[in-house]
């Protein structure tokens, strides 16, 4: 399963030793906003860059606006970047009618997309039909929602299998929820890395290492 760092902080994407190695970055214009960035094409060149910077593969970076010849805009100049870079670069949009136009505008430019924010089956098969290459629901948004999130994702790994979008699962609120993604095959998950940097040590092995060290003091009196 690959892990992308759900952040347009820069400085919080180095990661303590224990956590599993970043794919790369995803945000959105809410991400941006919290890192005291305007959501712009400047910031998203940044963005660009400071992923190369650190070493990371890919960027997942979500459109403003569903204008199409903003769009157009700004997926040449990002393109570019992206490939001066060295940054595999996926185009995120929401999934909904309203982007309709974006998304095939994107798909006429051969650019992978995501599309974000999906709740239902109807909206995972409709964006298996867009051609998207990753779909990506908010799994702690729609359990906050009382709703039973697991036949949803197993639907979303099912599409995947069948070569339809990959599975990206978002708000991601536990260990838990993240044992079950990895347990029914889901492709890749966004994490805060403060989120990954908490589960990277469990009190647990902390317990059984002062019982091995215990043990072994004790070994060496006998």
């Amino acid at each position: 399963m690959k892990v992308f760092l759900d952040s347009a902080v820069a400085a919080s994407w180095a990661l303590p030793a224990g956590c599993p190695k970043a794919q790369g970055v995803t945000t959105n214009p809410t991400l941006v906003l919290q890192a005291g960035l305007p959501v712009t094409l400047a910031t998203y060149t940044g963005l660009l860059q400071a992923v190369a910077d650190v070493g990371l593969a890919e960027l997942m970076l979500q459109l403003p606006r569903p204008d199409v010849s903003e769009a157009l805009q700004w997926q040449t100049s990002l393109q570019r970047t992206a490939a001066d870079a060295g940054v595999t670069l996926t185009i995120k949009l929401p999934c909904h009618s309203d982007w309709l136009g974006c998304i095939a505008a994107m798909r006429t430019q051969q650019q992978p997309i995501l599309l974000t924010g999906l709740s239902n089956p109807v909206q995972l098969l409709w964006a298996q039909a867009q051609q998207a290459q990753y779909v990506a629901p908010y799994v702690g948004r729609l359990a906050a929602d009382g709703r039973d999130v697991w036949p949803f994702m197993q639907a979303c790994v099912a599409v995947q299998q069948a070569g339809g979008p990959a599975l990206l699962a978002a708000s991601i609120k536990s260990p838990e929820v993240l044992t079950q993604l990895i347990a029914c095959g889901g492709a890749a998950v966004t994490l805060p890395p403060a989120s990954l940097a908490a589960w990277a040590g469990d009190a647990l092995t902390d317990a059984a290492m002062a019982q091995f060290e215990r043990d072994v003091a004790s070994s060496l009196i006998l």
